[in-house]
């Protein structure tokens, strides 16, 4: 019974943090629309900053809980000025946007403030001392539990009471309100939007910054800490619902909860018991607790001429095909004879591109998004690797269960795609890649856990040639397949859903069957891009898994243009390139990234090519 209650304390003191990042989220999505990868960006800027100021000042002036609140405030102002910045630089440029580059963008802006925060506060933790007088803990029974998280708990209430006041009795909350609702006739009535859009982004990233500096007398202050929480934070926001502060309440809550038992009942399946909750409330309800539809969440299609471009994109004529394609043999023949370092970058480009062009498919002709689309690339490696080390597979066999390991997957989980969309989807596939990285580590006795499968030999030195240029022609075949299903009766209708679902259902399309076939076929390739990573490292670790390994391919695709036929060609050179050679070469080569994709997907968030066919137009 005392540990019953030892962890449902800590869980609600968990929950607070998670509250007031996900309120600061839920607030922005509301008024803007715009989902924050940063997020997390201003909650490690509070704590960074709230945590130097503690320990520069506290040596002269003496422990004060007055000193350590106002480091507290200060860095939750530092987090406001921030977004302030970030609003009317990035944000306010991407309103409007759909939502898959507004996380591309935002996700830059994270990468550029990472780098600009090492620069700033230098790369050492920070560990501030213990606040003054709630240094002590009170006894539970045979237990002791922390008097500061006990204070903590008390602290989720009030914020969610004076955000509630704020926007039922305030006018500026009001119009926050009414911003949320209809934007066009709050302009319409004589109110400037811009302003509440400012303050709604401004009062986000000030609670996720507060919410950082709260964190520092339980853990030092450091780099990874955004990455650390802004993934259970969009599990916060997405169990709840878009834009509900009261659903993004309840279910804070609920993940804190789960999260404490679940270390202390499971601690090695903590993480998957907390995606596979958001799982289960998003299979039951596909818009959260409290959130809304797809529907009602301004998902209009486009116009007919913006429909015609997309479909126009991915039917490039044989002639312009055969010459890209032949520039692209030419390309990776050159990189050949250059030597081993460039023999190396052109095969990481090769399957990158692969990997993008699987991404691509569900995206440009079924309209789903993923942000977890690693989870397949992931199973492909792993079933290639363990199918050559258990068994002694040669590579054809081994890519082959690559594949089936990703089809089997997908074909399970293919099931609740088809009841989502939009951000809910993206957020649905990012459990699957957490609970797919959470089982590669964890499952030593198979996967070797951090380790990974090492010293595999799947392509020997003498058949390093023959591998290249299966490489090559796969990559080639990829394009073509894209291109081929663009042209075909099955592209249309796919395109045809994603454009105007409610009028193709009407029409007599299978709108679920043909969204979960476009699903499967796109994870079986992105299978066998894994399976080809693994025979051409010879190695395999659990990071194949993770966030970072989603978004290069998100990269891939949207640098080039979704609706580019030869976009994941363009996307995966670039990236592969700049990655490299930039991370030679420069100290913050993140940070230039980071600059590079906002720029992008400002100018141009339909990628570089259709950049180049606008210009050409014109």
């Amino acid at each position: 019974m005392t540990f019953s209650v030892v962890q449902l304390l800590g869980g609600l003191s968990y929950a607070t943090t998670l509250f007031l990042m996900a309120a600061g989220l839920s607030l922005i999505f509301g008024v803007t629309r715009i989902v924050n990868f940063a997020h997390g960006s201003f909650f490690m800027l509070g704590a960074l900053f709230a945590a130097h100021w503690v320990t520069n000042w506290f040596p002269a002036w003496g422990e004060s809980a007055a000193l350590y609140l106002i480091a507290m405030l200060l860095g939750a102002v530092c987090a406001g000025l921030a977004g302030a910045v970030a609003e009317f630089l990035l944000l306010r440029r991407m309103a409007g946007a759909p939502e898959l580059y507004q996380l591309v963008a935002t996700f830059g802006l994270s990468l550029a403030m990472h780098d600009a925060m090492q620069w700033g506060f230098g790369v050492d933790e920070v560990f501030a001392p213990r606040f003054p007088g709630l240094k002590g803990s009170v006894q539970i029974g045979d237990e002791f539990f922390p008097v500061y998280p006990l204070v903590m708990i008390g602290l989720g209430p009030l914020v969610w009471l004076g955000l509630h006041l704020l926007l039922r009795r305030s006018l500026f909350g009001q119009r926050l309100r009414a911003a949320t609702q209809d934007r066009e006739m709050l302009a319409a009535l004589g109110v400037n939007p811009k302003p509440l859009m400012l303050g709604a982004v401004v009062l986000g990233c000030a609670l996720a910054g507060l919410a950082g500096a709260l964190q520092l007398p339980r853990e030092p202050a450091h780099l990874q800490m955004d990455m650390n929480v802004i993934v259970e934070t969009f599990v916060v926001v997405v169990t709840g619902g878009l834009g509900s502060i009261g659903g993004a309440f309840v279910a804070a809550l609920l993940i804190g909860l789960v999260h404490a038992f679940g270390i202390g009942v499971f601690p090695q399946a903590t993480l998957v018991i907390v995606f596979l909750t958001m799982a289960g409330v998003l299979v039951l309800r596909p818009q959260g607790l409290s959130g809304l539809s797809a529907t009602s969440m301004g998902g209009v299609p486009g116009s007919v001429r913006e429909v015609a471009q997309k479909f126009h994109g991915l039917r490039l004529g044989w002639p312009a095909s055969l010459v890209i394609a032949l520039a692209l043999v030419l390309l990776a023949g050159l990189a050949w004879q250059g030597g081993p370092y460039w023999q190396t970058l052109a095969a990481d480009a090769l399957i990158l591109m692969i990997f993008g062009i699987s991404l691509q498919a569900m995206m440009a002709l079924g309209g789903l998004v993923s942000f977890g689309h690693a989870a397949f690339f992931a199973l492909g490696a792993y079933g290639a690797a363990l199918s050559h080390s258990l068994w002694g597979a040669s590579l054809p066999l081994a890519l082959a269960v690559g594949c089936a390991a990703a089809l089997l997957v997908a074909a399970v989980f293919g099931a609740a795609v088809v009841r989502s969309s939009g951000v809910y989807l993206a957020m649905l596939s990012l459990a699957l890649a957490q609970v797919i990285w959470a089982g590669a580590t964890q499952w030593v006795s198979l996967t070797g856990g951090d380790n990974g499968i090492i010293g595999l030999a799947l392509v020997s030195d003498e058949g390093r040639t023959v591998f290249y240029l299966l490489l090559v022609a796969l990559a080639l075949l990829a394009v073509m397949a894209l291109r081929w299903l663009g042209r075909s009766v099955l592209g249309a209708a796919l395109q045809a859903v994603r454009d105007a679902p409610l009028r193709a259902a009407a029409s007599g399309l299978p709108v679920g069957w043909l969204k979960y076939r476009i699903f499967v076929e796109s994870a079986v390739l992105a299978g066998l891009a894994g399976g080809l990573f693994a025979a051409h490292k010879g190695a395999v670790f659990p990071s194949l898994a993770a966030v970072a390994t989603s978004v290069d391919a998100l990269l891939v695709v949207l640098l080039g243009g979704v609706h580019q036929l030869w976009g994941a060609v363009v996307g995966s050179a670039l990236l592969s390139y700049a990655g490299a050679e930039l991370g030679r070469e420069v100290t913050y080569w993140r940070g230039l990234l980071g600059v590079f994709i906002m720029l992008i997907m400002v100018a141009s968030p339909s990628g570089l090519l259709s950049l180049l066919a606008g210009r050409r137009t014109r």
